[in-house]
């Protein structure tokens, strides 16, 4: 039994040992001898992309739309805001205003350039079990409500 290692991407430098008499993965020939051959993956036609976001965006909407008519989203908002006090965040983010706008100063800083700013930090000093309890709020919500 012969084993060949075969790159699988190259780019990504991920390998596979695969033996002589087994089959390979699907786009993968072995031709029995030396070379294997690899079958590029079919990229759906830019429309068939465009119909599945624009089904996503669809679904996002609907959802967003039942949260709303429901009265969830308020609701999980309103819980969001004292999950980000209870655990520091506003005050993290607070401080992190103080030290851009001291950095640039008072005069040379926008509301806009602080929000620019800001935000990539504010999103990731989010505690992920803040982040779960909300998904999983959602879930629970949609599971319930679940005519969409």
């Amino acid at each position: 039994m012969v084993m060949v290692t075969l790159p699988v991407c190259a780019t990504r430098s991920h390998f596979r040992t695969v033996a002589k008499k087994e089959p390979l993965a699907k786009g993968l020939f072995y031709d029995g001898v030396v070379s294997v051959s690899i079958e590029e993956p079919r990229v759906p036609p830019l429309s068939r992309q465009r119909q599945i976001m624009n089904k996503d965006s669809q679904m996002r909407a609907a959802i967003n739309q039942k949260l709303i008519e429901m009265g969830e989203r308020e609701r999980l908002k309103e819980l969001l805001r004292a999950k980000l006090v209870e655990c520091g965040w506003k005050d993290q983010l607070k401080a992190h205003c103080k030290d851009v706008i001291r950095e640039k100063g008072l005069e040379h800083v926008t509301v806009e350039d602080l929000v620019t700013e800001v935000t990539p930090k504010g999103r990731a000093l989010v505690p992920d079990s803040v982040k779960k309890e909300l998904l999983q709020r959602i879930r629970a919500f949609l599971a319930q409500h679940a005519t969409l």
